[in-house]
């Protein structure tokens, strides 16, 4: 009977097999990364980055570009200058120009929706000026879109970009009471590419930054540090200390209603590595934990009354507070949200001081 079973799941297999339609690399362009940018007219330019795998292994790039009113017809048209088909199967970053952004970016990001070979996490980001400018250049030699997708994962990994892909994006954009948020790319040389900043989006649209030396500040209140790492500077003694292998988590708890209020406990823990004074003492220890919690609760404060008075909420208060309250209206949470307290409260601890011991 398991000899059955397991002749009729080979048979299916073989069947299934069949109706995959097979490409093979030579004879498709493999679409690795995208570009759009807004034109005159409200026109959409999109650009198609391609690899090219040369003799000596390297990766080159190559890139289509084409004009047109939608996602849709911008395909069709990179499709007739291209002379193998354009697949999309291994796509890896999506980059959006400025304008392109504050305009509106979920009709071009429909299309990945509605494409089964594109995956969930793929990089979504902003070009600071034009994102065809950025995907045309040269990065490494593995290309380009494989450098700018390690890019943004390393800096989601042990930096301070927080998690975000095209899976993220969109959960965020359909949920009531937290917005999206992407990375921001800055093409600084020929060959070199800088995270600059987060964009903030109202809907679907980029309405505000958080310039790169808040990044750490904004990551320790969305997602969670592993192995981040800060530098610190005692005020009254003038001295620095570098913290390395920082870990992170933090926590919401509801402590007020009618009107509402948050307190956002931020616990840290860290090495330091090096360090600026003569002698490490443990009382010294104990001002730069103390000075670490202040720092933290007077940046993470700011940054909240920023994003309050933009109208933005990439925290999720909106989603938290709804998850705790029950009949919340969100029309009336426009306003409540301008209004709303929050207490940052940090606890930061010094687990190890490494090679200054």
């Amino acid at each position: 009977m398991i000899a059955k079973k397991f002749i009729l799941f080979i048979v299916v297999s073989l069947l299934m097999a069949g109706c995959v339609e097979k490409e093979i690399i030579d004879d498709v362009n493999i679409e690795m990364g995208l570009g759009y940018d807004l034109k005159e007219d409200d026109k959409i330019e999109g650009t198609v980055m391609i690899p090219v795998f040369n003799p000596d292994k390297r990766i080159g790039n190559f890139t289509f570009s084409a004009t047109a009113t939608s996602a849709r017809d911008l395909l069709q048209e990179i499709q007739r200058k291209s002379a193998q088909p354009v697949v999309t199967g291994s796509l890896e970053i999506a980059l959006f120009g400025e304008e392109m952004a504050k305009k509106g970016v979920i009709e071009l990001i429909d299309s990945f929706e509605r494409d089964a070979s594109i995956g969930a996490r793929v990089y979504l980001a902003v070009g600071e000026g034009n994102a065809k400018d950025i995907l045309s250049g040269t990065y490494g030699n593995r290309g380009n879109a494989i450098h700018l997708s390690d890019l943004i994962k390393q800096n989601t990994d042990k930096r301070n970009l927080p998690k975000t892909n095209l899976h993220l994006f969109l959960f965020d954009h359909y949920q009531k009471g937290k917005d999206p948020y992407m990375p921001i790319l800055k093409k600084l040389e020929a060959e070199i590419i800088d995270i600059v900043g987060v964009a903030l989006f109202k809907g679907d649209k980029m309405v505000h930054t958080i310039p790169a030396d808040k990044m750490f500040f904004f990551k320790l209140l969305t997602d969670k540090f592993s192995q981040g790492s800060f530098k610190i500077k005692v005020r009254e003694e003038e001295e620095q200390a570098a913290i390395r292998d920082l870990d992170s988590k933090n926590k919401f708890k509801l402590t007020k209603r009618d009107p509402y209020s948050i307190t956002v406990e931020i616990k840290i823990e860290g090495i330091i590595r090096e360090y600026t004074g003569q002698m490490l003492t443990p009382a010294m220890i104990k001002k730069i934990e103390k000075e670490l919690e202040n720092t933290v609760n007077e940046e993470c404060s700011t940054l909240i009354a920023d994003f309050q008075g933009h109208g933005v909420d990439p925290i999720g208060f909106g989603h938290f507070i709804k998850s705790k309250t029950r009949g919340f209206d969100f029309k009336k949470w426009e306003d409540d949200y301008k209004n709303l307290t929050v207490h940052v409260k940090t606890d930061a601890k010094i687990t190890e001081v490494g090679i200054v011991e």
